[in-house]
Formats: C-alpha cells, sequence, structure tokens
C-alpha cells in the first residue's frame, strides 16, 4: 500500500507565501504637445505663421507640456503619498540652418491620490537662445524620491518625441 502525501513539505514555518503584495509600479509618458498663442486653424487647414500653435515668432511665448500617469497599486499609492519629483527635460534639437540646440526642465512633486500630472515649461525663443528654424522636440523624463536620502537617485525613464517647432524672426 502507497503512502500519499496530503501536502508537500514545508520550506518554512509558514505556507504562507506571496511574492506581489504591493504590486508593480509604472507610469506613462504620453501626449507631448506645443501651444502657442493661436490655436490650431480650423478646415480647410491654411497654415500660415499668423494661424499655426507649431510656427512661433523668437518673442512669442509658447509651452511645451507632456502628460504622466502612474499606475494605482498600493505601492504606486505609498510612493505619491511620500513625494516623488517627476521632472521633464524638454528638448529643442535644430534642424539645418541657423537652428541651435538646447534643454529646459520642468518637474513636479507627486501628491497623495493623484495619479495623473502634467509637466509644462512656457517662454520664447529668445529666452531659449534659438535662431529662426525648425526644432524637433522631445521629452526625458525621470523619477524620483523627491528630497529624500534613503532612495536610489532615479527610479525610473521616459522618453517621448515627434514634434516639430518652427521659429521665425519677430516682426
Amino acid at each position: 500500500m502507497a503512502i500519499v502525501v496530503a501536502q508537500p513539505p514545508l520550506l518554512a514555518n509558514t505556507e504562507l507565501k506571496s511574492t506581489n503584495i504591493l504590486g508593480p509600479t509604472f507610469f506613462d509618458l504620453c501626449d507631448l504637445r506645443l501651444e502657442a498663442s493661436t490655436a490650431q486653424p480650423a478646415d480647410p487647414m491654411f497654415i500660415a505663421p499668423a494661424n499655426s500653435p507649431y510656427i512661433v515668432a523668437a518673442n512669442e511665448i509658447f509651452s511645451v507640456s507632456v502628460d504622466v500617469t502612474f499606475n494605482d497599486t498600493p505601492l504606486t499609492r505609498l510612493l505619491l503619498c511620500l513625494g516623488m519629483k517627476v521632472e521633464v527635460h524638454f528638448a529643442f534639437e535644430g534642424i539645418g540652418g541657423q537652428a541651435g540646440e538646447t534643454d529646459v526642465d520642468s518637474y513636479i512633486v507627486t501628491q497623495k491620490n493623484q495619479f495623473k500630472y502634467t509637466i509644462t515649461w512656457k517662454g520664447t525663443g529668445d529666452a531659449l537662445g534659438l535662431g529662426k528654424g525648425l526644432y524637433a522636440v522631445a521629452a526625458i523624463a525621470s523619477v524620483s524620491a523627491y528630497d529624500h536620502p534613503c532612495s536610489q537617485d532615479v527610479l525610473g525613464y521616459g522618453y517621448i518625441a515627434a514634434r516639430l517647432l518652427q521659429i521665425h524672426p519677430a516682426a
């Protein structure tokens, strides 16, 4: 007669083992956008410097922004409540001619029970030292603990691109 074991042998003093109590933490970086003082023109879409949010005068104020959305798990809620720094470097890469290159940055600090954030930078092409030309715009995000000595420097990175901005001399 064979003896049937009802349970496998114990690996520790308890059988309770959970490998995913807190759940994974991640974020989505999306919707990189440029906005100038003009709105997108109505159809039939006649684009000219005077009516495009992507063609701006060197002294015209424009903004570049991106959305960051965190998932909702116990660990994410804890980290957001403790205050994470979400810093975004907006890169303006000149394409040909006299178009230069520069980066600007902006950041937010997370808050309890808020999972979606918009990070924005506002300014002018003159303030950035950008001459007339075409610029590819990208956003590079980094997430780290905000002013906390017990954390790694950076917990995660994100990258998004594929927007163009044209700057022309102010009239």
